[in-house]
């Protein structure tokens, strides 16, 4: 098993409803350790860049502005697996297709809403982390 780190952004609709502790708790109680996090107030602007891949989808300003419209915790993950144990404890994109006892199946409101992003491999994670923290920021 390798160790990793992962990231991680609890969403606008989760921080509105105060449920950041009890998503960091999932991930806790999955292996993960959170080693970096900050609570942000993106503005479209920052959506955008950090949602670039996605700027020739129909569904990016839709996205952009949903991510600008309250703030979110962006985060880095540590354990065993990082990123396949984020996407497990995450749960499928649409909420009616997660597993039971998974965040998106509790607590997303829509495929749009869906509480919770993950990096979903190594290179997006590294670029993903960069994208929010220095290295001092980083303490595992």
């Amino acid at each position: 098993m390798a160790l990793e780190r992962t990231f991680s952004i609890i969403k606008p609709d989760a921080t509105r409803r105060n449920l950041t502790g009890a998503i960091v708790k999932k991930f806790e109680d999955a292996g993960l350790r959170v080693v970096a996090s900050k609570r942000i107030h993106l503005s479209k602007a920052q959506a955008g860049e950090f949602y670039k891949v996605h700027a020739e989808r129909p569904f990016y300003d839709e996205l952009c502005e949903f991510m600008a419209s309250a703030p979110i915790v962006a985060q880095v993950l540590e354990g065993e697996n990082a990123i396949a144990k984020n996407r497990e404890v995450m749960g499928a994109t649409n909420p009616s297709d997660a597993a039971a006892g998974t965040i998106r199946a509790e607590f997303a409101e829509s495929v749009g809403e869906n509480s919770v992003h993950g990096s979903d491999a190594p290179e997006a994670a590294a670029e993903e982390i960069a994208y929010f923290f220095s290295g001092l920021e980083l303490v595992g």
